[in-house]
């Protein structure tokens, strides 16, 4: 890794925003998931991962909520309009596949 490539890799933040996408380091959503982050790019692939991303209004403007869902739990993560952590959360359902209602809007 050259001086340059360290020096953006640390200056990168864990959640951006560029061009009205939001991009999250991976170790992140891997960490929240439970899994490793070598994993975590061939399960989104395969449709095994999927994701949602909501935008804040009212009382909760300049916030995204992004959630990650695998078959068997669910991670979210509140950022900022700066791309900060205010609030995560993780429910594992074990053994259980992820309900429905779990992988609704809001839910």
């Amino acid at each position: 890794m050259t001086a340059a490539t360290k020096h953006q890799v640390q200056r990168m933040k864990p959640i951006e925003f560029e061009n009205g996408a939001v991009q999250i380091d991976a170790s992140i959503v891997a960490e929240g998931l439970g899994l490793a982050p070598s994993l975590l790019q061939e399960e989104m692939r395969a449709g095994r991962i999927t994701s949602l991303a909501e935008r804040g209004i009212d009382a909760d403007s300049g916030r995204h909520r992004l959630t990650f869902f695998s078959e068997h739990r669910r991670f979210r993560v509140v950022v900022d309009e700066t791309g900060a952590i205010v609030q995560r959360s993780a429910v594992d359902f074990g053994d259980s596949l992820l309900p429905k209602s779990v992988r609704m809007p809001g839910g």
